[in-house]
């Protein structure tokens, strides 16, 4: 059966820092045997503040990160899920992007995430990703890979089963939830939603994560504990915190690997059969 790994990093606002974790982690993945290498929202950056996350934002043609993320793909023959950022065509703000970069380093797939971060938490962060970023206009088709019918999703999405679901009913098999939680919520909700997402939708979920703190202030901390979740909700992968990170630098990067088993989600999918009341509530389409 195929593999699937999640790579878990810190991004900062070096993307050539940022770059050479991740190039690190196509070699991981390619000599573990994967079939697919699962990266974090963001990958390429995390900025300081809103005008920082502006500032960095380049065209994919012309950053230094996506490029050698293609590169890396290419010289591995490994397929790359990625979170980026893009500008808007008025460069007023970023579009949070996730790419799917085939085994030719070529840009098959884009998502734009469409729900994004706006919280305060008391005694938590306050975190406005409306300052930055333009909200996406629509949930893309799944398509097909080598691992099975992979559904795009970004990290704020996760809270919410509607899109989860239209992308089961339009034929998802795997869906991804690559992201950069902050400590409080991920502590609350992380595992929970993630495992709610898979058994609601009977789907693979793989969530690779951003872990640590991402400047030197510690500003802002990223959750970590990427994982990989069966269709029954059971974690079949899972890497370490960022409470796991102290005294080891910004530049960890990890790996973890599992089996896509498609006949075991058939089977799942067979025997729990989940026919919905549309004659009582709309069908999610």
């Amino acid at each position: 059966m195929p593999l699937a790994a999640i790579g878990q990093i810190c991004s900062t606002s070096s993307m050539t820092h940022n770059l050479t974790q991740c190039r690190h982690l196509v070699q991981k993945a390619s000599a573990a045997g994967a079939k697919a290498l699962f990266l974090p929202e963001a990958s390429d950056y995390i900025g300081s503040n809103a005008s920082e996350t502006i500032s960095l934002c380049k065209p994919v043609d012309k950053s230094e990160f996506v490029l050698g993320i293609q590169d890396a793909a290419r010289q591995h023959n490994l397929p790359i899920n990625v979170g980026i950022h893009e500008p808007t065509p008025d460069g007023r703000k970023v579009k949070n992007t996730l790419l799917w970069v085939d085994e030719d380093g070529k840009i098959a797939q884009r998502y734009q995430k469409l729900h994004l971060f706006d919280v305060e938490i008391k005694d938590g962060p306050m975190l406005k990703e409306s300052n930055s970023v333009e909200r996406g206009p629509r949930i893309e088709e799944p398509f097909l890979t080598s691992l099975g019918k992979v559904g795009l999703l970004i990290c704020f999405d996760l809270r919410f089963p509607e899109p989860s679901l239209a992308l089961r009913h339009r034929g998802a098999q795997i869906l991804t939830y690559p992201s950069a939680f902050t400590v409080p919520t991920g502590k609350a909700h992380w595992e929970t939603l993630l495992r709610a997402r898979a058994i609601e939708t009977q789907s693979y979920v793989i969530a690779a994560a951003q872990s640590g703190p991402h400047n030197e202030e510690k500003t802002r901390r990223s959750y970590g504990h990427s994982m990989i979740v069966d269709p029954w909700g059971k974690v079949v992968a899972e890497l370490g915190g960022e409470e796991d990170r102290k005294g080891r630098g910004l530049d960890v990067g990890e790996v973890a690997v599992a089996e896509v088993d498609l006949e075991y989600l058939d089977k799942v999918r067979r025997e729990v059969p989940l026919l919905r009341r549309t004659d009582v509530y709309p069908e999610i389409l």
